[in-house]
């Protein structure tokens, strides 16, 4: 198969650990016989540093032209140390999913066999856990109208939501519940948001199109707790965009690291593939950022395409170097740990 990827490294770490999902996915190229062309393009500070937009027209257009975007990071301490900067690294990232139309971020949290001591949690609470996020992307309290008022003593930021925005997010989640364990959970905040009302109502509406669902309805502050108790109780969960920006971060750690959680963006027409985390800035150029995140990420854009057997090949690379200890300092616990390159050497090696 020839692909052709949109390549946005962004900032901080993020150009490091792309280089390694790239390293990776070449591997994966040659073992099964794929064509990859990269195309490089400028996002987050260091678009607006070039040429004073964080998400560039000409980014957009390689975007727009390409299969897929593996994407590393955004966010620089000069831009979030400045209330008053008037042009963010992170307003690259809004338009960015505002103009391909991802609307639905995809975050899957699972464990790994070698690693469960390492959670924050103990072993017997997340033993088994594999669930996934479908949080709403391009609506809600991010994108809704905001501002100030009375002199700039009082501010607002304003949820907004149609019910074809959760209509097409509701079906993807209950799709994806049809190839799991057919239980999809409604996250919302119905006792007191006329948004989560009307998220309530229409997926409530649509349960019928999905009669081997099981479908059950929590609020946020009630799932924000259980993920800490049980989150293996967990299998789909679909939300709204602030809440699963929250939730997902929470969810995150239970692996152990987030430097391990991959996500992808998707839409009717593209998808995007980048790590959770941030772009870590106190760590970039000193080779210590784990790069399994983003190399999973690019796991997850293969079996986008339905090539599954590569995106396997990736995940039992990484089992694989999780099992003989060869990982960055986050997850040494002390012992001997190994750089950002080094880790991706190792991959692409044993692929």
């Amino acid at each position: 198969m020839k692909l052709n990827i949109a390549l946005l490294a962004g900032d901080g770490i993020g150009p490091e650990v792309i280089d390694q999902a790239v390293k990776v996915s070449d591997a994966i190229a040659k073992k099964f016989n794929h064509e990859i062309t990269w195309n490089p393009a400028l996002t987050g500070a260091a678009a607006i540093d070039a040429v004073g937009e964080p998400y560039p027209d000409a980014t957009h257009d390689i975007c727009v032209a390409s299969d897929a975007v593996l994407f590393g990071a955004i966010g620089h301490p000069k831009y979030d140390n400045d209330p008053s900067a008037t042009v963010r690294p992170e307003q690259g990232l809004l338009k960015m999913r505002k103009k391909l139309g991802l609307f639905a971020n995809v975050r899957p949290t699972f464990t790994f066999p070698s690693l469960l001591d390492k959670s924050p949690l103990k072993r017997e609470r997340i033993e088994g856990t594999d669930l996934v996020f479908l949080r709403e992307l391009t609506g809600g309290i991010y994108f809704g109208e905001k501002g100030r008022r009375d002199g700039g003593e009082t501010a607002f930021d304003n949820c907004v939501y149609t019910r074809a925005e959760v209509q097409r997010l509701a079906v993807k989640g209950f799709e994806l519940a049809m190839t799991r364990s057919k239980k999809l959970c409604c996250v919302d905040k119905a006792n007191v948001l006329e948004t989560s009302r009307l998220w309530r109502e229409t997926v409530q509406a649509m349960e019928k199109d999905y009669p081997e669902v099981e479908v059950s309805y929590e609020f946020v502050d009630a799932v924000a707790m259980r993920l800490v108790q049980w989150p293996n109780s967990y299998d789909v969960l679909i939300t709204e965009n602030l809440f699963g920006d929250i939730l997902t971060d929470e969810a995150s750690v239970i692996s152990g690291s987030m430097g391990l959680m991959p996500s992808a963006s998707v839409g009717t027409e593209n998808a995007l593939f980048e790590p959770i985390h941030g772009s870590y800035p106190q760590a970039t150029g000193l080779n210590i950022a784990n790069p399994m995140a983003t190399v999973l990420s690019a796991a997850m854009m293969f079996e986008n395409f339905g090539l599954h057997e590569e995106g396997k090949a990736i995940r039992a690379a990484v089992n694989s170097a999780l099992d003989a200890g060869f990982v960055t300092e986050d997850l040494a616990d002390g012992g001997k740990s190994y750089g950002t390159k080094e880790v991706g050497d190792w991959l692409a090696k044993n692929i």
